[in-house]
């Protein structure tokens, strides 16, 4: 999408929210960042236009742009992982689980599929108080926009939100073997190019605290679906991201069920939407609050994939001093994607009490939205091993932590 079509689009979408609210508590965990090329020796993916030869690791990153993953079959082959960081959350923000009076868990990989166990499971685990409904979102990687908007519905008190996504789980078989994406032929609308989503998507766990901040009068969100208009133009009636098996209408066991079981990327829809919804995004908080991108201290973008994050930083004029970015070295980390970008940047002293930043999603559904957040965090924020990458432009203002780090407010 070019400059001259972004200035020409229509007003953004009237409706924004206030959304009074500081981040008090942060936790994450990634996996071991694998190469691209080690990823693709597991994958066996079978060439389609070169008989008997594999697609390679230099093939994946000349097409997804991708150069490593995280990817950890070990580490995040339960919720124990998921729970851990929900603890860490919890103890940065000198929270107690009686404290907590919202739980939103937001993933497209569930561990347990039906009834929302995951989120049972996860609340029985933290000792959060039985009279605490779980709410788990069904969300892919615009899911925290989701979050946001129910979350300032509520008029919550204190609030976790848990979001991960457990990639190689799926993909792996008992064997260490990559299996589920390497089809190239089979019931799936988009079976040629499985592959690429396994290749993409990678594995991480985070959790933030929000504590309700009556006094931060800048704080505001919107949310869209674009199902029925997307800034003047029809809706979008493709999901974007495809996963018809599992269900009633593609039940277990059925016939064709298993190659329906897999997430499929519908590349060019997925792309228009992402160049175009994100710059509607930053225009919509821009109308909201007129120069919020020079009084933020950090913009967090949605890490679809390396060529579309740089496109859109470049055409919204965002550098990484101001927008980081990790799609490149990491994949794309779906729900967990943005909130990864800040607890790195917190560990790593470049956000702190008292700054305010902004996290813009777009994902699957289709969905959107943004929402600006002060920053308060009282206690120790828990420094995990593998650490996520600190963008090159910003490497030079830090130091590698070895200590948990305080974030006073």
């Amino acid at each position: 999408m070019s400059a001259s079509e972004t200035a020409n689009s229509p007003a953004p979408a009237a409706y924004a929210y206030p959304f009074p609210y500081r981040i008090s508590g942060v936790g994450a965990q990634i996996g071991e960042v694998i190469s691209v090329e080690e990823w693709a020796r597991l994958a066996h993916i079978p060439h389609r236009k070169r008989a008997g030869k594999e697609i390679s690791g230099t093939d994946i990153e000349r097409i997804l742009g991708v150069t490593s993953k995280s990817w950890d079959r070990e580490r995040f082959a339960s919720l124990d992982t998921v729970a851990d960081v929900a603890r860490a959350a919890l103890r940065s923000a000198l929270t107690e689980p009686e404290d907590i009076d919202a739980v939103f868990v937001a993933t497209c990989t569930p561990y347990e599929i039906m009834l929302d166990q995951d989120a049972f499971n996860l609340l029985r685990r933290l000792r959060i108080p039985d009279s605490v409904p779980p709410f788990q979102l069904g969300a892919g990687c615009g899911g925290l926009s989701r979050v946001a908007a129910h979350l300032a519905r509520t008029g919550a008190r204190r609030a976790l939100v848990i979001s991960y996504n457990a990639a190689s789980p799926i993909g792996i078989d008992e064997n260490g073997i990559i299996s589920q994406y390497s089809g190239a032929d089979g019931e799936h609308p988009f079976a040629h190019t499985l592959w690429c989503s396994g290749a993409l998507f990678s594995d991480a766990a985070t959790a933030l605290v929000f504590e309700r901040d009556d006094s931060f009068e800048a704080g505001l969100g919107f949310y869209s679906r674009d199902s029925l208009d997307f800034g003047g133009e029809p809706g979008f009636s493709d999901p974007l991201i495809h996963y018809p098996g599992g269900g009633a209408a593609h039940p277990p066991g059925f016939p064709g069920s298993a190659e329906l079981s897999a997430f499929g990327l519908n590349g060019p829809e997925l792309a228009r939407y992402y160049s175009r919804g994100m710059m509607m995004n930053q225009e919509t908080m821009d109308a909201h609050r007129p120069g919020f991108v020079d009084e933020v201290r950090r913009i967090y973008t949605h890490q679809a994939g390396p060529a579309l994050v740089e496109d859109y930083h470049q055409l919204a004029g965002l550098d990484t001093l101001k927008a980081p970015a990790h799609a490149r070295e990491l994949g794309n980390l779906v729900t967990s994607a943005t909130p990864v970008l800040f607890y790195t940047d917190v560990i790593n002293g470049l956000v702190g009490a008292g700054d305010s930043v902004c996290f813009s999603v777009i994902g699957a559904g289709p969905e959107r939205g943004a929402f600006l957040v002060r920053v308060a965090i009282p206690g120790e924020v828990t420094v995990t091993t593998p650490l996520p990458p600190v963008p090159a432009a910003a490497a030079a203002k830090t130091a590698t932590p070895t200590e948990p780090t305080r974030a006073t407010a």
